[in-house]
């Protein structure tokens, strides 16, 4: 092919080409956006109540005992709702709320163990013979010197280590329970000569209890186990 066609070739491209390419937009710079804001100590909080049944309740602060006679918390609005939403609560509830020595303890009137005193009672000899008063005898009342009540526990620990509340003086339910405390748990037996090495003993027994969890109110009305102190024992070394 000769130059000129070359040239003509090439004079024709110009001509025909594609359309003018045009120069791309020169946006401006992306803008800068501030950095998040930082909170610091006022950064919103969503905080999440978290019920620990295993912690002992208000009722229970400074005290030794699993249970509570007495709580100024008690959900007795919640315990209403309970009752009446449940169809079988009257199958689950049981009492005999007239309960006294009369019928519990043999030989011992009702009279007689509210009578019990036991205020001069050491659990050990505090005068120069082993054998004084406040050592092993003293007026009647039980061998080993206990506090007796008849009472409708609030809340108790249950014996997984769990804080329930009983089902108790709401409407006219209550559950009561014979809990018998050792006064001088340890302590040398009252009647009993020193010689014997005898000491009193705390004894529990478990109780079949309707409850209610108030760490979960859906569960509604429940038998729960607890176990509550029943009888102070003498016991003598074999």
């Amino acid at each position: 092919m000769a130059l000129s066609s070359l040239v003509f070739l090439a004079l024709a491209g110009v001509a025909l080409g594609a359309a003018p390419h045009h120069r791309a937009p020169a946006y401006r710079p992306a803008p800068a956006y501030h950095p998040a804001p930082a909170y610091g100590h006022h950064a919103p909080k969503y905080e999440h109540e978290y019920c620990d049944p295993t912690a002992a309740p208000a009722c229970n602060a400074n005290s030794t005992l699993s249970y509570c006679l007495e709580d100024d918390e008690y959900p007795t609005y919640e315990i209403k709702g309970a009752i009446s939403a449940d169809r079988l609560f009257a199958k689950k509830y049981a009492d005999v709320a007239d309960q006294s020595a009369d019928d519990l303890v043999d030989g011992v009137t009702k009279d007689q163990e509210e009578a019990f005193d036991y205020s001069y009672y050491t659990g050990a000899s505090t005068g120069d013979s082993p054998y004084d008063v406040t050592h092993w005898a003293g007026p009647e009342g039980y061998i080993c010197p206990s506090d007796v009540v008849y009472a409708t526990p609030k809340r108790a620990q249950n014996v997984e280590g769990k804080w329930r509340v009983i089902v108790n003086d709401v409407h006219y339910y209550s559950q009561t329970a014979r809990l018998e405390t050792c006064l001088f748990p340890e302590a040398a037996c009252r009647a009993l000569a020193p010689c014997y090495q005898s000491h009193c003993t705390q004894k529990s027994v478990y109780h079949r209890l309707l409850s209610f969890d108030p760490c979960d109110p859906y569960k509604g009305l429940f038998i729960d186990i607890y176990k509550l102190p029943s009888a102070c024992s003498c016991h003598i070394p074999a």
